[in-house]
Formats: C-alpha cells, sequence, structure tokens
C-alpha cells in the first residue's frame, strides 16, 4: 500500500461564529395536502453568522420545502403542514407573516421567475428596498450597488424583464437579493441556468467574504465553489440528514454513500475512492488538480497504478453522426419573439443520430438559434432546410397540460401501451399519478423531457438546459436517454452550461457568442482550448484536468 502526505488544509475565509444561530430549524418536517407521507424531515440545522453551509440531496428529497418552511414560504394552494419549530435571530420565525422578515433573510428560488414580477431590470431590483420604505437615496444606491457587483450593465435599467434569457433572469434575480441587503441569504440551485463565468461570480457574490452575513446554499453541483463551503449537510431520499462536516470530511466519508443515492460528489472525491479501493491511501481532496499532485508524488510503481485507475475516469467520446443533414440554417439571422436580431449570417446544420452541443455565455442567443434550427422561429433573413422539430424548454412548467404526469404524457401524444414504461425510463414511475406542478423541479424537468420524446413524431429535438437542477442521477439518466434517442436516428441539439455533460454526449460543439458561431468542432477540442473558452466565457470541464494529465503521460 501506498501513501502519500496529507496536504494542509486551505480555508482563506474566517471560521463562522459559535455563537447563537442566525437561523435554526428544529426537528423541522413537512407534508403537503392528501400526502401520505412528509415531504422531508424531520431535519434539525442552523446557520451561524459568518456560516456558508450546502444542502445536498436527490433530486425530491424534500430541500426547496425545507428552505421555504423556514419562513412559511410555500407555493400558492398547496401549503404544506410543518412540524417542528423554525427561529430567526432568536425569534419564532412563524410568530410573524413571511413578508416581514424581508429585511432579515433573501431568498433566490430556482426559478427565477418566483423571484421576478414583470417590471423593467431598474425596477425589479429595487422592488425590495422600495417595499421597506427606505429613503429614495438608499434605494437608488442599493439598486446601482447591486447592480456593479453583479455585473449588470446600466443599459439594462429599463430592459423589460420578459426579453432575458433564463440566465440574464437569474442575474437580475441575484442582484435583487443583494439590494434587498439582508443578513441571511438562502439560494435554491442559484447556478442552474448560469454560464461558468457567470456561476463563478454569482457563488462569489453569495460565498464570498463580501457577501451576507450567513448563506445557505442548495446546488447540485456546487463545482468551482465547493471550496468556499464550511459545511455541507446531505439529505437522503426519506428527506432525513444523512451526512453532515465539512465538505472534505462529507465527501471523504459519505461520498460512496452519497453517490449510490444520486447525489453530485466531485470527481475527485470518485476518483480518491477509486485510487483507495487499489490500494493508493492519499488525502481526501476537493478538486482533481489536488489529488493529480499527490499522485505525482507518489513513486514510480504507484503513479503507473494510480493513471490505469485514472483512465476510467475520463469520459468516453460520442459517437461522431456522418449521415447528410437532417436539417440546416443557411446564412440566417436570428431574434427572439419581438427582439432585435441577436445573431446573423449563421450557417450550420444537425445530422440524424448526433448530439450537438450548444454552448455560450447568458444571454448570446443558443436558446434562439436553437428555436431557429427547430423551425419554431421566425428567421429574420436566410432560410431554414429540414423537418419541424420540438424544443424542451427551460421552464419545464410551460409544457404542463395534464393532471398527472401519466396524462401530461397521454395528451402530448404518447401511445396508451406505452406510457407506463415511458414513466419508467425517465425514472418517474414513483410520480406517475401526482400532478406535475407538484413534483420536485428536477422530475419537472424529466417530465417535459419524456412528453417530447416518448412520441415518435419529432425526429429533430432541442433540449434547452436538460440537466439544470438535476442531481447526479438525474443528470446521467439524462444522458443515457440522449444516447438511445441519437442511436434511433434523431437529431438532438443540447443547450447547456454543464461543460461535463456535453463532453460526455455530444460529439460535436458549437461556441455561440458575438453575435454569431465563435467555433465549431469536436467537444473535447473545443472544451480545452483555454484561448476560446475564456473568449466565450465558458470553463473547463471538471474533467479537464484530469484528461490534461492523462495525456502528458
Amino acid at each position: 500500500m501506498t501513501v502519500a502526505p496529507r496536504a494542509p488544509e486551505r480555508n482563506a475565509r474566517a471560521q463562522p461564529d459559535a455563537g447563537p444561530a442566525l437561523a435554526r430549524w428544529e426537528a423541522v418536517a413537512a407534508r403537503y395536502p392528501f400526502a401520505d407521507r412528509d415531504a422531508v424531515g424531520p431535519v434539525s440545522l442552523a446557520l451561524r453568522r459568518g456560516e456558508r453551509a450546502l444542502l445536498l440531496g436527490p433530486s425530491g428529497c424534500g430541500k426547496s420545502t425545507l428552505l421555504r418552511a423556514l419562513t412559511g414560504l410555500s407555493p400558492a394552494g398547496a401549503d404544506p403542514a410543518l412540524t417542528g419549530r423554525t427561529t430567526l435571530f432568536g425569534r419564532d420565525a412563524r410568530a410573524r407573516p413571511a413578508a416581514c422578515w424581508a429585511d432579515t433573510v433573501a431568498f433566490l428560488f430556482q426559478d427565477a421567475e418566483e423571484t421576478l414580477c414583470g417590471f423593467t431590470v431598474e425596477d425589479e431590483i429595487a422592488f425590495a428596498p422600495e417595499n421597506r420604505a427606505l429613503p429614495p437615496a438608499r434605494v437608488a444606491a442599493l439598486t446601482a450597488g447591486a447592480m456593479a457587483r453583479v455585473g449588470l450593465p446600466e443599459a439594462w435599467r429599463r430592459r423589460r424583464v420578459a426579453t432575458l434569457s433564463g440566465g440574464e433572469k437569474q442575474l437580475v434575480a441575484l442582484a435583487a437579493l443583494l439590494a434587498q441587503d439582508a443578513p441571511v441569504a438562502i439560494a435554491d440551485e442559484p447556478t442552474a441556468n448560469l454560464a461558468p463565468k457567470a456561476a463563478a461570480r454569482m457563488s462569489a457574490l453569495l460565498l464570498g467574504p463580501d457577501g451576507p452575513a450567513a448563506t445557505l446554499v442548495v446546488d447540485h453541483r456546487i463545482g468551482s465553489a465547493v471550496e468556499r463551503i464550511d459545511r455541507a449537510v446531505a439529505l437522503g431520499p426519506d428527506g432525513r440528514a444523512t451526512a453532515e462536516g465539512s465538505p472534505r470530511a462529507v465527501f471523504a466519508d459519505a461520498g460512496e454513500r452519497l453517490e449510490a443515492l444520486g447525489v453530485w460528489t466531485p470527481l475527485a472525491s470518485c476518483l480518491h475512492r477509486a485510487l483507495g479501493r487499489a490500494g493508493l491511501v492519499l488525502p481526501p481532496p476537493l478538486k482533481v488538480n489536488e489529488i493529480l499532485r499527490a499522485v505525482d508524488g507518489l513513486a514510480p510503481a504507484g503513479r503507473a497504478r494510480a493513471r490505469r485507475v485514472a483512465a476510467g475516469f475520463a469520459p468516453e467520446p460520442p459517437h461522431a453522426a456522418r449521415k447528410p443533414a437532417m436539417a440546416r440554417l443557411d446564412r440566417v439571422d436570428c431574434a427572439p419573439p419581438f427582439g432585435p436580431v441577436v445573431l446573423r449570417g449563421v450557417t450550420l446544420e444537425i445530422r440524424p443520430g448526433e448530439a450537438l452541443g450548444v454552448l455560450g455565455p447568458n444571454g448570446a442567443g443558443k436558446s434562439t438559434l436553437a428555436a431557429c434550427l427547430a423551425g419554431l422561429a421566425p428567421l429574420r433573413a436566410g432560410r431554414r432546410h429540414g423537418p419541424p422539430g420540438a424544443v424542451a424548454f427551460q421552464n419545464p412548467e410551460v409544457h404542463f397540460i395534464g393532471g398527472t404526469a401519466r396524462e401530461q404524457l397521454l395528451l402530448s401524444g404518447a401511445p396508451a401501451a406505452g406510457v407506463d414504461a415511458a414513466l419508467a425510463a425517465w425514472g418517474l414511475a414513483d410520480v406517475a399519478d401526482r400532478h406535475p406542478f407538484a413534483l420536485s423541479q428536477g422530475q419537472k424537468r424529466r417530465l417535459a423531457l419524456a412528453s417530447i420524446t416518448a412520441t415518435d413524431r419529432w425526429p429533430l429535438v432541442v433540449l434547452d438546459e436538460p440537466t439544470a437542477g438535476l442531481d447526479a442521477r438525474g443528470a446521467a439518466a439524462i444522458g443515457a436517454q440522449v444516447a438511445r434517442l441519437a442511436g434511433e436516428g434523431r437529431a438532438l441539439a443540447v443547450v447547456t452550461h454543464d461543460m461535463d455533460f456535453a463532453l460526455a454526449v455530444c460529439a460535436r460543439t458549437i461556441v455561440v457568442t458575438e453575435g454569431g458561431v465563435l467555433a465549431e468542432g469536436p467537444t473535447a477540442a473545443l472544451l480545452r482550448d483555454r484561448a476560446l473558452l475564456a473568449r466565450a466565457g465558458l470553463a473547463a470541464p471538471e474533467a479537464g484536468p484530469l484528461l490534461d494529465w492523462l495525456e502528458r503521460r
């Protein structure tokens, strides 16, 4: 057995206070109307001043419900019965209406539409301080400061929120949270719809030293921000806590169990466990580079053994389609409905049996281009050739017309004999008789995808952010479904901010920015082009350092 020395733990930020909790959940459980079991809990959790905490768990385990239980926020008409006690700054949180805590706790919801009211960007950001009756000068200062911190251009002040992309709306929601100037921030999947550069800014503002006094984040893929987290709490499928501690300790001690539950765990932790099974005992890492440095310090025999293990974690290149194009855009100009042209002179084709990755920063026009490729958006110039396609939109709720998940598939054209199999294929068999709006965000996304792909009506399918809000198991299931659909001869355009997902499922990728298609080529090559990634506001996949390391050896 080869043992490497333990690296010192790094934490650039001061440790959280040991004093009283700013927010506390005491044996909290929640049960929705007509449910036969609790959606979450009982769970006890405390959030202290200076703390940045991460709440993990598989899709549908009740994470969002637990967050909302703090002040009694819940979707209209679906108030769960709550047991246990929640406190804010030592006071019973339910002794006052949720709105009365607006100066104390700020929420950033997974769906930005829940935060935004449909005003202009400036109105949205100023809304919370105005409702607190702050002086106009103070409202103006908070609004300007929040816009500057998030990086929103001054020209956005008068833009209607309805004209923004999903990721841009999330950035406006973040600015609104910062302008609220509350000491406690609760963020539910804040980076799900953000490109890597914007996600890094989001994490820095919420989790950095200049952020709120205390922050609790739910995120399936905390990625580069994991080092900013002080404490991680993982919930199991039953909605109860199954692990708690520093991220390094949780992923080292409970990582295998969490992975089996479908919870996202860092690639470095997965590699660490595999190396341990091979007899290589290394310090528990959080980042891939961290464990690779430890491997480089091993004796030659240990390094050779580690390389064989690490090679198993390199994504297999997806199959590249070689058939004639199914659909083609010929020198087209693309624009969102009622909006200006955002892409000019684009020529692009997609082939049967292909999953084409569509990457780019927020607001670059990726969704607009994908809608044009599917024939759902009128072109301002140029021509489209090929059959019509379907789009699985970023917001899955726009698809729902059925009263249950099963009815949703039937109304989408799925044959009755195949509905149960389709639900099972997408991991929805257990919620077949639940209303689509009663599902978790991850389950809603899978149902929307199932309703489009359960029929062979659409040879061309656009998946717009298919993994946003999904846990590791859900994302892997989406990847398997993409491969299956491509194997059946369908053409798929995958709009995503998940670089590792694109690397795993898309043989060919385009990068959309600067008013057009900046680059096109094999996904692995594009995602290792550092100059291209920097120019487009993207980031290397989590597996990138591992691929580079394997290539050097």
